[in-house]
């Protein structure tokens, strides 16, 4: 079987001033093309568990965003997971792309979001695989 891969994509506008979410789409990457995410009793596991990830790192990345005064417009996420064929975590890539409502990001802006993303608590409570890359684009 080999390595497993896990693609999600999200497309998110907000609602000033604490960024809570006004619309949401997620979808993810199957046989080929992007299909919606419909969570139910018959997904995988492994799946919910990449949304969880997925999930707890954009909220991070929206309160911390209105923590530092900066009112989201618009993002686009990703987050591409790789395992190997024993489930082993061996990638983690996430990163947002935002356009932003108010406010202007410093690199010190983006450092600290960048570190509190990493402290959800669903990123705590698993390992941390060698390839783990968190990046964002505020404009």
């Amino acid at each position: 079987m080999g390595e497993r891969s896990f693609r999600m994509r999200l497309m998110c506008r907000y609602e000033a001033p604490d960024n809570s979410i006004g619309e949401l789409e997620v979808e993810t990457f199957e046989e080929g093309e992007w299909r919606e995410l419909k969570l139910g009793t018959l997904t995988p596991g492994f799946l919910v568990f990449a949304y969880a990830v997925f999930t707890c790192q954009h909220l991070y990345f929206r309160t911390n965003c209105a923590e530092r005064e900066l009112s989201l417009e618009s993002a686009q996420g990703r987050i591409d997971l790789h395992t190997t064929e024993d489930w082993d975590l061996t990638r983690l890539r996430v990163h947002f792309d935002a356009n932003l409502k108010s406010g202007t990001a410093s690199p010190s802006d983006i450092d600290y979001i960048i570190g509190r993303m990493r402290q959800c608590p669903v990123s705590r409570n698993m390992r941390e695989p060698s390839d783990n890359q968190t990046t964002l684009n505020l404009r």
